[in-house]
């Protein structure tokens, strides 16, 4: 099933893409999926860097209007920082820069945190976390969403960003079965169709046949009335708007919900961590598959928020992963809820 509609004036500025760039340079997934479930690329003889602390609870409300959107931590990954981490810019600046705010500089720690959208009796997630497939500190959403007072089967629709499996691991469980019965699961139609496409596949390197395979996992055997493919561009559901964010994947797409003149955009991995990527927006993480695109909208949609004055939420910001985005500088920064 797709679902089409226009594009909203201000994403005519969006930049559109040449999909088949993705194809020529390996993609530094944050998970490389082997039988099992999802391996750091990065673990292997990694230093010991301890274990990252979850919050308690990991869930937070907030109200957008007569909406609620709830934080909904899936957990935290502890890696080294690298040379790769940040590609355009030299490790020692990148750690001057964590200094500078009191954060560790030896390594980073990338929280997993999928949204749900209450909106009168529609129940609706954004994104799905790694489910049962990643490491001990993930996998954490279903506890997180019953403790916030809700049943995987309250959940009527998914919408999801993109098909990193971090994103999407949380649709089926090892056992194969949806693990939201009753949802619908509603996905970019430009990031479908480069995921499921065997020729792109085929001709990937070597270090992206993973994540191909695991997109096939989650979506091959879908059902044809649980999935439906969107333009982005269109009101998904009412009150919620897709917009086309290319650049970290070929059909990356932010959500931006509307309720009694009250905004919130879902941002998702338009950025990764603010401390770096939104301070300096033209810093490209290495998760980044077009990494140029990524950076003009990056600037496009952030500009827009802070015009706007709209609560954000993003999926690797830390908890609770929701409040504004203010400028800074040349670039911006994150102060969550509850920060003045």
């Amino acid at each position: 099933m797709i679902a089409t509609g226009g594009f909203l004036p201000e994403l005519e500025r969006f930049v559109m893409i040449d999909r088949r760039r993705f194809l020529g340079a390996a993609a530094a997934l944050p998970f490389a999926y082997a039988a099992g479930g999802f391996v750091p690329a990065w673990a292997q003889n990694a230093p010991n860097f301890g274990t990252p602390t979850l919050p308690s609870p990991g869930f937070r409300r907030i109200k957008v209007g007569d909406i609620e959107v709830i934080a909904l931590i899936d957990g935290i990954a502890r890696r080294p920082l690298g040379e790769e981490f940040v590609k355009n810019a030299p490790l020692a600046e990148v750690r001057a820069e964590l200094a500078s705010q009191g954060l560790p500089t030896e390594y980073v720690d990338i929280p997993f945190t999928p949204f749900l959208v209450v909106a009168g009796n529609r129940r609706i997630l954004m994104d799905t976390g790694l489910g049962e497939f990643g490491p001990a500190t993930t996998g954490k959403l279903f506890d997180n969403l019953r403790a916030a007072g809700f049943q995987p089967a309250d959940i009527d629709t998914v919408l999801i960003t993109h098909y990193h499996g971090d994103h999407i691991g949380g649709l089926r469980n090892k056992a194969g079965e949806f693990v939201f019965p009753k949802a619908k699961v509603m996905v970019p139609a430009p990031e479908h169709a480069f995921w499921m496409d065997d020729a792109k596949m085929a001709a990937a390197p070597e270090a992206m046949k993973g994540a191909f395979q695991n997109v096939r996992r989650v979506f091959a055997q879908m059902p044809a009335d649980r999935l439906v493919r969107f333009e982005p561009g269109i009101e998904v559901v009412p009150g919620i708007r897709s917009v086309a964010a290319y650049g970290h994947t070929p059909g990356h797409t932010l959500y931006h919900l509307r309720s009694a003149g009250q905004s919130f955009y879902y941002v998702a991995d338009l950025t990764n961590m603010p401390a770096l990527f939104a301070r300096n927006p033209d810093w490209a993480v290495a998760f980044d598959m077009d990494a140029e695109a990524a950076r003009k909208v990056r600037r496009e949609v952030f500009a827009q928020i802070v015009s706007e004055n709209s609560m954000m939420g993003g999926f690797h910001f830390p908890f609770p992963a929701m409040g504004r985005m203010v400028a800074r500088g040349n670039g911006y920064e994150f102060q969550p809820v509850g920060v003045a």
